[in-house]
């Protein structure tokens, strides 16, 4: 055996947790979040000193403190400005924010749509629990049309935003979705995430005991959701149901749910998924899945494509700059003909 050879970093769980009390609600669904990206990180081996975690502001912007990385918990929606910065000042860094519906998607919007359209190497985890928590209970831009909530007593009156819609508008190259009460599943998409190279938009359907207990409970109770949702898995067919006897197809335009061995559909007609399809017409198509459409909601990676990164773009920008314009010292600035003397 050579032992010249380095083995590489191992760390386990407990090397990403901090010492802080963890201050979420009992049963509040970021605390399998936490517990998913603490097993991730693990899996990752990445270094807890080259892991930076930011987040805005909201009971998911909590999760910095209980992190054994650099963190930094900013103001309220800037949270993807500033892992912007983080990424492209230290691209050598693996980049997380943590960041709600409200705080990504209200007062962030903008800058959550063009860190996606910069493709900038970050993770943004958005725990979509449909409310507004931190501030008591009012409703957010993903609660559903005539949502009762403490700013909206006769219901909203509004739409909602879809986040893969904002994502894949925005060009996104990577899009995934999970559900807060599935660890397994969520921490290999939060792999999946962190291998991807551009900016990953996770989005984690969570439960806000306090403010919308159980808003999520159409698709994730378990007495249904093996019909109600799909786990979608690149290079395999698009099948669900409790024995994976039903499956996706194409009708004209549309999906379709059809039953295996029914109304003449094989498994031949079932489609299989492609995450790394440029085109996202169907990427987008899964993405909006509902049950109320009589289609599952898809869960997993949905898109994964590879474009230039944004940090990448800049390095080699100032690489290309500075060969052409070789660093020079203050004192070479200050005696250039560019100078004057003020009296």
């Amino acid at each position: 055996m050579d032992t010249n050879l380095k083995m590489a970093p191992s760390f386990s769980a407990k090397d990403y947790k901090s010492d802080q009390y963890v201050r979420w609600c009992p049963g509040c669904g970021d605390h399998a979040l936490l517990n998913c990206l603490h097993k991730a990180m693990s899996e990752l081996s990445i270094e807890p000193h080259m892991t930076a975690v930011i987040s805005g502001i909201g009971c998911s912007s909590r999760l910095p403190y209980y992190m054994n990385t650099y963190g930094f918990h900013t103001i309220h929606g800037r949270g993807a400005a500033i892992a912007t910065g983080v990424k492209t000042a230290k691209p050598e860094l693996s980049v997380w924010l943590a960041t709600g519906d409200g705080d990504c998607l209200a007062i962030g919007g903008n800058h959550f749509i063009h860190a996606v359209r910069r493709n900038v190497d970050i993770n943004i985890l958005l725990l979509n629990n449909k409310i507004y928590g931190l501030t008591k209970g009012q409703f957010s831009p993903t609660s559903d049309r005539g949502f009762v909530s403490k700013s909206s007593p006769y219901g909203t009156v509004e739409d909602p935003f879809h986040p893969v819609e904002l994502a894949l508008g925005a060009r996104g190259t990577f899009f995934a979705r999970c559900i807060d009460v599935d660890l397994a599943n969520t921490t290999e998409i939060l792999v999946d995430a962190a291998k991807h190279k551009g900016t990953s938009v996770i989005e984690v359907l969570q439960n806000c005991v306090i403010f919308n207990d159980a808003i999520h409970s159409n698709i994730v109770d378990r007495a249904w959701r093996a019909e109600r949702t799909i786990l979608l898995k690149h290079g395999e067919k698009m099948l669900f149901g409790t024995n994976n006897e039903k499956g996706l197809v194409m009708d004209g335009w549309k999906l379709k749910a059809v039953t295996i061995g029914q109304d003449g559909y094989t498994i031949d007609d079932v489609l299989v998924h492609d995450t790394e399809s440029g085109d996202d017409v169907l990427h987008l198509k899964l993405g909006l899945m509902a049950p109320e459409n009589g289609l599952p909601v898809a869960l997993g990676v949905i898109r994964d494509v590879k474009e230039p990164t944004y940090e990448a773009g800049v390095a080699g920008q100032i690489e290309e700059v500075q060969a052409k314009n070789p660093i020079r010292k203050l004192k070479d600035y200050l005696m250039t003909k560019d100078i004057w003397e003020v009296k």
